[in-house]
C-alpha cells in the first residue's frame, strides 16, 4: 500500500470514528482512563455544536478543534443563566463571580436577583448581613453549600471564599424534596464550589482597599495525583480591615479544602470542608432617632475608638463588643452508579464552632450580674466602679447529619427516588459574667483568661442546652413525556422530629421543655417545553419551620409553635440568541409565622406573629454578548398582608389587614456588562421600595437605592502567570446615607391601643442596618 492510499485510509477511519461518535446513542461508551471525567449534558435551549464538515483529501495536515463554553448558558455577563428545571431558579454564574471583589459573600453575589434584598454591615466580607425575600427571611430559607446546610446569613461567610464558589442558584418559593431542609418557605439558596483542576497549578490574589482592608488569597490545585483518579485542592485567605464607622478591628483567616475522585462508569466521591477563624466588633444596630442624627449632622452611632472606665458611654467602647469564632464545615457528597438503572447517593455533612459574642453589664455596684456578690475566681471582692463584661457564649455545638437516596429508573419515562435524611444539633449555651480587662477588652471565655477574670460562681449562668433530633422519609417519581418535553415531578417528605430545650440558672431554677413533631410536605413540580425557546413550569409546596434551638427566649414558659406554610407558583420562560427572560407568579400562605426580635445583647429571641398572606410576581431579562455589552433587569411586585392579630400580653395587638413586616411593594434591579478583548466592566443597581418594619405599622423605612461598579484587565499571560488581572470594584458610588434592612421585628414604635382597651407603651421601634459609605478595592490576581 503506497503513501497516498496509505493517507486515505487513516483519513476514512478517522472520520468515520468522529461520525459514529455523533450518533451512535444506543451505545454506552466508558472512557478508557480516568484521567477524562464524561462532559456535562448540554442544557435546553443551548444549540448543539455542529459535527466537523467532511472534506477532500488534502496533503495538509488536519486538525479537529472543539470549543465548549462555560458561559454557554449566561446572560447579562453571568447575572442570568438558561434555567430549566419546573420551579422558579434565580442564579448567578462563574462570569459573573470572577468581576466582583474577592470580599464578596454569597450574599453579595445575589443581591440583583429580582427576589431579594441584601443588608450588609460592612464591605470587608468578614461579617454576614440579612437576607431579605418574598416578604421572608433567612431564617425561613434552605441555605446549602455543595448539599449540606450552610449557617444563617449572618454567619454565611464563614463557609468558603467567593474564589472557590462556581454558582449561586436561589430557588424562590420551592426546594427539592431530597434537600436537606423542611423550612425552604422562602425557597433555597445553594451555593456550589469549584470542582479540583485536572491539571497541577494554583490561583492567588492580594486585595486592599477603603478602611483598611487587606486580603490575601492562594489556592493551590493538586491535579490528577499520580493514576488513583484523586484531584484536590487547597486554598488560604487572610482579611484585615478596620469599621467603616467609629473604632473597632476586624480579622479574618480562613482555609477551604475540596477534593474529587472519578470513576471510569461515573461515579464520584466529593469532599469539601473549611475553616474560619474571625475575630471582629459587633456593631450597634442605629435606631431610627440615631439614624438621622448621623445623616443631619454626621455624628456616628457605633463603637467608640477609646477607652474610659469611668465615661458614661464606657460598656460602647469596641474593645469590649467583640466576636470571637472558629467554625468547621464538612460537606462528602457521594454518587455511585450501581447498575443502568439504578444509583445510589449519600452525604454526610458537619458543621460546628465554639465562641462567644461578649458586650457590657455596667460596673459593680450598678448592676445585678453578680448574684452571689461580685467576686473573682480567688474570692477577692471586686471594688464598686469595676466595668462588667457579659456574654453569649457556646461550647462545641455540632449540627451533623445524612442524606441518603436510591434512584430507580423504572422505565424510559420514571425514575422513583426514594430517600432518608437525618440530622442531629445540639447548641450549648452559657452566659458568664467577668470583669473587663483594664486595657477595656473582652477577657476570652476559652482560657486562662477565664479563670482570672471570671467572677465567682457565674462561668455556668443561664446555661441552655437546646437542639433537635430530626428523621425524615422522602420518595419522589421523576417522569419525562412527549420527547421529554414534559416533566413532572411528585415527592413526598414525611419529616418527624424531637425538639428540646434546657435551661437552668445560676441556683439551679430553670425550665425543661420538648415536643414531638410531624409534618407532611407534599411537592410537585411540572414543566412543558413547547420548543428550545419556550418553556412553562408551575409548582406547589408544603414547608414548615421550628425556632432554632440558639434564638428560644430565656425562660420561656412554652415553647412557639410551629410555621407551616403553602406556596404555590405558576412561570414561563424564553431564550434565544439574543435574550433569556423568566416571568413567574407566586402565592404563600403562612400560618404561626415565626419571627425573630432583635435584644440588645445581641442575641435573637423568636415569637409567634399569627397567620400572613404574601403573592407577587417576579420578572428578569437579561441580553446575550451584543457588540460586547450584556444586559439585565429584573422587577417584583410584591404584596404582603397580616390575616391576624398578634397576641401581646394579655390581650392583642390590632394588626390584622396590616402590611406584613419587610414586604417592600416593589423592588427592581438593572445590570450592564462590558468585556472586550482583556477589558471587562460591570454595573449593578437595586432598588427596594418603602416598608412596613413594625407589627402595627408605625414605623415604616424609605426605599433605598444600592449599586455596585466593577473595572477590571486581563494581560497577556507573563511567566508562570497564566491569567494576570487587575480590577477595581465600588461599592455605595454616591455615598448615599440609607437604611437598608432590619436587624429583626418590633412590636410597636409608638403608644398603641390594644383589643381590650389597654394601651402598649412605645416599644422604641426597629433597629437598622446602615449601608456602608463609599469604598474601593484593588485587586491584582492570576492563575498559574
Amino acid at each position: 500500500m503506497n503513501r497516498v492510499y496509505l493517507h486515505s485510509f487513516v483519513r476514512a477511519v478517522a472520520l468515520t470514528a468522529v461520525f459514529f461518535g455523533h450518533n451512535a446513542r444506543a451505545q454506552t461508551v466508558r472512557p478508557a482512563a480516568v484521567h477524562k471525567p464524561p462532559a456535562r449534558p448540554q442544557p435546553h435551549g443551548v444549540p448543539h455544536h455542529t459535527a466537523p464538515t467532511h472534506q477532500m483529501a488534502s496533503s495538509q495536515p488536519e486538525t479537529l478543534a472543539v470549543h465548549v463554553s462555560r458561559h454557554a448558558r449566561d446572560g447579562g455577563g453571568g447575572m442570568m443563566r438558561i434555567e430549566t428545571e419546573p420551579h422558579a431558579v434565580q442564579s448567578v454564574g462563574k462570569q459573573y463571580i470572577d468581576m466582583r471583589s474577592p470580599t464578596s459573600t454569597g450574599l453579595d453575589l445575589i443581591q440583583n436577583l429580582p427576589s431579594v434584598s441584601i443588608a450588609m454591615p460592612d464591605t470587608s466580607g468578614i461579617k454576614g448581613g440579612s437576607i431579605f425575600i418574598r416578604g421572608f427571611t433567612d431564617a425561613d430559607m434552605g441555605l446549602m453549600l455543595d448539599g449540606a446546610p450552610a449557617s444563617l446569613a449572618a454567619y454565611l461567610q464563614q463557609n468558603v471564599d467567593s474564589e472557590n464558589i462556581e454558582s449561586v442558584n436561589v430557588t424562590p418559593g420551592s426546594s427539592q424534596v431530597d434537600m436537606p431542609t423542611a423550612n425552604a418557605s422562602a425557597g433555597a439558596l445553594d451555593e456550589r464550589t469549584i470542582t479540583p483542576s485536572a491539571k497541577r497549578g494554583g490561583a492567588m490574589d492580594f486585595s486592599y482597599g477603603t478602611n483598611n482592608m487587606s486580603r490575601a488569597f492562594i489556592r493551590l490545585q493538586s491535579g490528577y495525583i499520580g493514576h488513583s483518579g484523586v484531584r484536590a485542592y487547597v486554598s488560604f485567605s487572610n482579611t484585615h480591615s478596620r469599621q467603616w464607622m467609629g473604632g473597632g478591628i476586624n480579622q479574618r483567616e480562613h482555609v477551604d479544602f475540596g477534593l474529587q475522585k472519578d470513576f471510569n462508569n461515573g461515579s464520584y466521591i466529593k469532599l469539601f470542608t473549611s475553616w474560619n477563624n474571625s475575630m471582629f466588633t459587633i456593631d450597634n444596630y442605629a435606631t431610627a432617632a440615631q439614624f438621622y442624627n448621623y445623616k443631619h449632622t454626621g455624628e456616628g452611632f457605633n463603637r467608640t475608638a477609646s477607652w474610659n472606665p469611668t465615661a458614661a458611654n464606657a460598656g460602647d467602647y469596641w474593645k469590649s463588643n467583640l466576636d470571637s469564632w472558629n467554625q468547621f464545615f464538612v460537606s462528602a457528597p457521594v454518587h455511585v452508579v450501581i447498575n443502568r438503572r439504578l444509583d445510589l447517593d449519600v452525604t454526610s455533612y458537619l458543621s460546628t464552632g465554639f465562641g462567644w459574642d461578649g458586650s457590657s453589664a455596667g460596673t459593680v455596684g450598678t448592676t445585678s450580674a453578680c448574684a452571689n456578690g461580685c467576686k473573682y475566681g480567688n474570692g477577692t471582692p471586686a471594688a464598686n466602679g469595676q466595668q462588667l463584661s457579659t456574654y453569649y457564649a457556646q461550647g462545641w455545638s455540632p449540627d451533623v447529619g445524612v442524606v441518603a437516596k436510591l434512584s430507580y429508573k423504572l422505565d424510559h419515562h420514571n425514575r422513583l427516588t426514594f430517600g432518608y435524611w437525618y440530622e442531629n444539633n445540639a447548641v450549648s449555651e452559657f452566659s458568664p459574667t467577668m470583669a473587663t480587662m483594664a486595657s477595656g477588652r473582652n477577657p476570652k471565655t476559652d482560657n486562662s483568661e477565664q479563670m482570672l477574670y471570671n467572677m465567682q460562681g457565674q462561668k455556668l449562668v443561664s446555661t441552655d442546652h437546646a437542639g433537635y433530633e430530626l428523621n425524615s422519609f422522602f420518595i419522589q417519581d421523576s417522569a419525562k413525556y412527549l420527547h421529554d418535553r414534559l416533566t413532572v415531578n411528585a415527592g413526598f417528605k414525611y419529616v418527624m422530629s424531637n425538639y428540646w430545650d434546657r435551661s437552668s440558672g445560676l441556683l439551679g431554677s430553670g425550665t425543661r421543655l420538648g415536643e414531638n413533631t410531624t409534618a407532611p410536605l407534599p411537592h410537585l413540580a411540572v414543566a412543558y417545553r413547547f420548543n428550545q425557546h419556550h418553556q412553562i413550569y408551575m409548582n406547589a409546596e408544603g414547608d414548615f419551620r421550628q425556632p432554632l434551638p440558639s434564638a428560644l427566649p430565656a425562660g420561656m414558659a412554652t415553647l412557639p409553635k410551629d410555621q407551616y406554610s403553602i406556596t404555590e407558583q405558576l412561570g414561563y420562560r424564553f431564550n434565544n440568541k439574543w435574550v433569556i427572560a423568566d416571568v413567574s407568579v407566586f402565592n404563600s400562605n403562612i400560618t404561626n409565622r415565626l419571627l425573630s426580635v432583635y435584644l440588645p445583647t445581641t442575641q435573637y429571641a423568636t415569637v409567634n406573629a399569627g397567620n400572613e398572606t404574601v403573592r407577587g410576581i417576579d420578572a428578569m431579562i437579561a441580553g446575550r454578548q451584543f457588540h460586547h455589552f450584556s444586559p439585565y433587569a429584573s422587577v417584583e411586585y410584591l404584596y404582603g398582608r397580616m390575616d391576624s392579630n398578634i397576641a401581646y400580653g394579655n390581650s392583642y395587638l390590632p394588626t390584622k389587614g396590616k402590611q406584613a413586616i419587610a414586604t417592600p411593594r416593589v423592588m427592581a434591579n438593572f445590570g450592564l456588562t462590558y468585556a472586550n478583548e482583556g477589558f471587562f466592566g460591570n454595573f449593578s443597581l437595586h432598588y427596594t421600595g418603602p416598608q412596613s418594619v413594625t407589627m402595627v405599622g408605625d414605623e415604616r423605612m424609605p426605599g433605598f437605592v444600592t449599586d455596585t461598579l466593577a473595572l477590571g484587565y486581563h494581560f497577556h499571560p507573563i511567566s508562570f502567570m497564566k491569567t494576570p488581572t487587575f480590577r477595581l470594584n465600588f461599592t455605595n458610588l454616591t455615598g448615599s446615607i440609607v437604611r437598608v434592612g432590619t436587624t429583626g421585628v418590633a412590636y410597636n414604635m409608638h403608644d398603641v391601643t390594644l383589643l381590650n382597651g389597654q394601651t402598649a407603651a412605645g416599644g422604641g421601634g426597629a433597629n437598622f442596618y446602615v449601608m456602608p459609605r463609599f469604598s474601593m478595592t484593588g485587586t491584582i490576581s492570576t492563575d498559574f
